[in-house]
């Protein structure tokens, strides 16, 4: 079955720095601020939140079809995504852009300065969701402002149901905006910073919002999520991953598996469970495309996490 994925592609350059950031920032100088980092180790990892999300259900054994905007150096990465046997066709190439970048140092004590390159991603405006490819479901995922407004309205009057998945882009929208999209949604998935942000913005509880779509998700991280629907909140445990290495992209693994739920009709005690394994599996690995199984192997995880089968 089909699934519609709008949102980001774009390439995370990781880099890692031995040392401390606070032993070379001095807070008195900052206005001055003039420092440079010896980075040993570096890695250039295909992300975005469209390729993350497509990839983890691609594994699940579903075709996702990745909406996004790329740039003119896009070409490694479709590649990469025709080995997976994820199509393109419906990644636009801006040939005056560059794809998306991501720069990440990450110093020993995990803290983080990233440096962010939009690039085609604010283009994505002008990709319209297809009505004719029998899509059964979609998402809109973090990506360019005007094309998660234009796509939210789209994915609506297609009759196509979408997940609403805010994630860093939260800060692009208004209150109106945000209630928009919610009012236009079948399912919100946020963590549990972006609904408290959501509820801010808004003005609206958590237990108003959830009542305005068929289910409202919020991620816990280590404490596992909630799911709210039908007037009940669903508790969903956590799953101790075998390594806790890198939780970058985990939440777009959790919504893969939140779409192969829905996709596939199980309830939303199985869906859950589903999702919170993939978040588990992908933090156990570095980068965000680089995890595998297979779904006997994924069944076989999912009995001994919690003692049954779905």
């Amino acid at each position: 079955m089909t699934a519609l994925i709008s949102g980001s592609v774009a390439y995370d350059t990781i880099m890692v720095f031995n040392d401390r950031f606070r032993n070379h920032i001095l807070p008195e100088q900052v206005h001055i601020l003039n420092v440079s980092f010896i980075v040993p180790e570096l890695r250039k990892e295909f992300g975005g939140c469209a390729g993350n999300i497509a990839y983890n259900l691609k594994l699940l054994g579903e075709q996702p079809l990745p909406m996004a905007t790329a740039g003119a150096d896009f070409e490694p990465y479709a590649e990469w995504l025709a080995e997976q046997q994820i199509p393109s066709d419906f990644i636009r190439v801006m040939h005056d852009a560059y794809t998306a970048q991501a720069y990440i140092t990450t110093d020993a004590d995990d803290n983080q300065i990233t440096a962010f390159h939009p690039g085609a991603m604010n283009e994505a405006h002008r990709l319209e969701v297809p009505t004719d490819v029998g899509a059964k479901i979609g998402i809109v995922a973090p990506n360019g402002r005007d094309g998660m407004l234009q796509h939210a309205a789209q994915f609506k009057a297609a009759g196509i149901p979408f997940i609403f998945d805010p994630g860093q882009g939260m800060p692009m929208f208004d209150g109106k905006d945000l209630l928009d999209f919610v009012e236009q949604a079948t399912w919100v998935a946020v963590n549990d910073y972006e609904s408290q942000l959501l509820q801010e913005r808004t003005g609206l509880s958590l237990g108003s919002l959830a009542e305005k779509v068929d289910a409202l998700i919020v991620t816990l991280a280590g404490e596992g999520s909630q799911i709210f629907t039908a007037g009940r909140c669903i508790d969903i445990p956590a799953v101790a991953p075998s390594a806790v290495v890198d939780p970058t992209g985990c939440g777009d693994a959790y919504r893969a598996g939140l779409l192969y739920g829905l996709l596939n009709d199980l309830d939303w005690d199985t869906t859950g469970r589903i999702a919170s394994l993939m978040g588990s599996i992908k933090v156990a690995h570095h980068g965000t495309q680089n995890h595998r199984f297979e779904m006997d192997e994924f069944r076989e995880r999912y009995r001994e996490a919690f003692g049954s089968d779905f």
